[in-house]
């Protein structure tokens, strides 16, 4: 790890790290639980509120569906490319190689934004959970700081640092879903306190109103948005396999650990909040950039059950996890923008990386961005700049997910015209390039979606029109001019030619696979019985 004076000084640039700098630190478990529970946080926990209050219970369970089917498909199309290129940056370098560079350029300053917006976003959240026991006698400025110290003692461990953290942190996510689950199976059939609200079988009474879909057509499309913002993240894993010590091994395991997530911890948990919490309940904040714990529909279970200290139980644990999405806006933000200094899309002295592997000045930036949080102590100014500042991020994702998959398109294309076959591929994307062709379809009809609700939002505009003002759009939308002004730059400043599938490169830079051990493994699982089979296909 290092923390010695020699080991923040620069790295020597030598073969065997042209293409991968970073430290490969990162173990099996540590990448298996970055994959399950890697972003679960504030959009999960919180989130979920506003979103149940625009759109009710049955328009949070299809639509966080939808964008769970277009995340399965996006990380395998990640998982495939990733592991056949090292490469630091992940994702956005491989849009650059395979889709257009002045893309790939917008693409990284994009993903960079939304990371630098999160953190500061993240670190407001976790001080406001601590609102729930001081009652605001004490004032959040000082938990920000001490937030904000955390993440930075735990970003001098470099790459192990975030690793650990998102081990522990995970685990306890996780556990945290799993006795929600079972408290949620029992809260339903009736079996709570009779000091408490559900001590009568419960049942489905709250999906009864309109068929669970609230405010209709815009309520449906308006928890799009949530529903990406609690996702986010989810693509780290492309990030993290490059500091993997054996990708070959753990990433397509990890990538297939996703649709637990998406099924198990996101589907089942959110099918409990829409049975167990009105879509009308007066407690649910609907759509404020500073939505609190208090406002968890998670927290207000154990609240309405009776059941004591459960919801300081779950205060706690979106505390950590809200914590633990900040530090990876450090880790993601830092390596996006890392990548884009060394292939002169950003200051240069942003590719400066020490002797443990560390992006110094990259993640510097970013903590230093962390300081915005303190904006929130002003509760009528902060409220404002953070709104804008989430705008950027607000449809970020969504041109991340999509690239990701027009890149594993194009990638394909390409090595099947430059005459490769798909054995040469040590791992395959679960529905091949199809699945890229319906995560990239996704990515475009929820975007269609949210633009229609940014025009015509829930409730109507301020004006008391059915359209919104041009300052409700932009507050909704302006991660896409962002990205378009972003795009027009990099074209205007480095002029690519348009990437024929002809022109693609998919042989330099490729990753020194282990075929003999490849073959031991896929001979294991073929000699192995029915049972594990099935394990090895499910994990």
């Amino acid at each position: 790890m290092g923390m010695t004076a020699e080991s923040f000084k620069r790295r020597d640039e030598t073969e065997a790290n042209k293409h991968n700098k970073y430290n490969q630190t990162m173990k099996g478990r540590h990448l298996h639980m970055i994959a399950i529970g890697g972003s679960i946080g504030a959009g999960l926990f919180v989130g979920t509120g506003s979103a149940l209050r625009r759109g009710g219970p049955a328009s949070l369970i299809v639509d966080y569906s939808i964008i769970g089917v277009m995340m399965f498909n996006v990380v395998f199309a990640l998982g495939e490319m990733a592991l056949m290129y090292p490469v630091s940056g992940g994702f956005y370098t491989l849009v650059t190689r395979f889709v257009d560079p002045s893309w790939g350029f917008a693409m990284g300053w994009n993903y960079f934004l939304q990371w630098a917006v999160i953190l500061p976003f993240e670190i407001v959240v976790a001080s406001f959970t601590i609102n729930y026991w001081t009652e605001g006698s004490v004032s959040p400025a000082i938990f920000m700081a001490v937030f904000l110290v955390a993440l930075t003692f735990i970003c001098c461990f470099g790459a192990l640092g975030y690793a650990e953290e998102e081990f522990w942190s995970s685990f306890l996510k996780l556990s945290a879903i799993v006795t929600f689950l079972i408290i949620g199976v029992v809260l339903v059939c009736g079996g709570g306190p009779d000091t408490g609200r559900y001590n009568e079988f419960w049942g489905n009474r709250y999906f009864q109103d309109n068929g669970g879909f609230k405010n209709g057509f815009q309520g449906f499309c308006s928890v799009f948005v949530t529903a990406a913002f609690a996702f986010a993240g989810t693509e780290l894993i492309g990030l993290a396999a490059s500091e993997s010590k054996t990708p070959l091994l753990t990433l397509p395991s990890a990538c297939k650990q996703v649709f637990w997530r998406v099924t198990l911890f996101y589907i089942l948990s959110l099918t409990f909040v829409g049975l167990l919490i009105s879509a009308d309940d007066p407690d649910l904040i609907g759509g404020n950039a500073f939505a609190n714990s208090q406002a968890s529909p998670f927290v207000l279970v154990g609240k309405y059950a009776g059941l004591f200290g459960y919801d300081h139980f779950m205060n706690v644990v979106i505390m950590i996890s809200v914590i633990s999405i900040g530090l990876s806006g450090v880790y993601g933000g830092s390596r996006t923008l890392t990548a884009l200094a060394e292939q002169g899309y950003a200051p240069k002295f942003f590719d400066y990386i020490d002797k443990t592997g560390r992006p110094l000045y990259s993640t510097i930036l970013i903590l230093v961005l962390g300081l915005l949080a303190f904006a929130g102590v002003d509760p009528v100014n902060g409220v404002e700049l953070f709104d804008w500042l989430l705008a950027l991020s607000g449809l970020a994702a969504l041109f991340t997910w999509g690239s990701i998959c027009l890149a594993h398109i194009r990638f394909r294309m390409a090595w099947k015209r430059q005459g490769h076959t798909l054995d040469e591929l040590p791992f395959h994307a679960a529905l091949g390039v199809t699945g890229s062709y319906i995560g990239l379809g996704l990515c475009i009809l929820v975007f269609i979606a949210q633009m229609y609700v940014a025009i015509c939002p829930v409730g109507g505009g301020d004006d008391g029109s059915i359209y919104n003002s041009p300052e409700g759009f932009f507050k909704t939308c302006l991660a896409f001019p962002v990205v378009i002004f972003f795009w027009v730059a990099g074209y205007i400043w480095k002029r690519p030619t348009f990437l024929t599938i002809d022109k693609i490169d998919v042989d330099s830079g490729r990753r020194d696979i282990d075929w003999a051990l490849h073959r031991q493994i896929q001979e294991k699982r073929a000699n192995a019985s029915f049972f594990m089979k099935i394990i090895y296909k499910l994990f």
